[in-house]
């Protein structure tokens, strides 16, 4: 008895953080641009599994997460998913020598002026970095981590975008 009460709990607080999840309509609404200062829209992606990860050059933590999300998009591209990097930054050439220092080889966007209120409408209400997001086909969010992501988060970001 007291196992099956532990199991309604625990499935109870899964289906509760399932329930908490943000809606990614911000996402796809926000005003973005590409490494060549021209706008960008997430809608492209829509349909696609996706690791969304916000950054900002001066952030260590976001440094030391690039190399695994790489890596992660590599084993995983052939499933459809992708990584979309969201940079909390203003500056077009800083990002792209920065991103080309660190052989980001994914798609990287520019928030400018909206990356703290995108990162709020989208749970992340301390705005904090690094921020990282998993969508599914369907758009929806399924899975949120604020701070930095070792290899067993960004596992856990891929499974829950391409679970089906």
């Amino acid at each position: 008895m007291r196992a099956y009460a532990l199991a309604l709990l625990f499935a109870a607080g899964a289906a509760f953080a399932q329930n908490d999840l943000p809606a990614a309509a911000p996402l796809f609404a926000a005003a973005l641009a590409d490494l060549d200062d021209k706008p960008a829209a997430v809608a492209a992606y829509k349909g696609r599994p996706l690791v969304v990860n916000f950054w900002a050059r001066w952030c260590a933590p976001c440094r030391e997460e690039f190399p695994e999300l790489i890596r992660a998009r590599a084993r995983n591209k052939a499933r459809g998913a992708e990584v979309l990097g969201i940079a909390i930054e203003d500056k077009t050439d800083a990002v792209r020598e920065f991103a080309k220092a660190y052989e980001i080889d994914y798609p990287v966007l520019l928030a400018k002026d909206n990356g703290i209120t995108l990162m709020q409408a989208l749970g992340n209400a301390r705005a904090g970095l690094p921020f990282t997001l998993a969508l599914d086909r369907d758009g929806r969010v399924v899975y949120t981590k604020l701070g930095g992501m070792k290899r067993a988060d960004v596992e856990a970001a891929f499974a829950a975008a391409l679970k089906r």
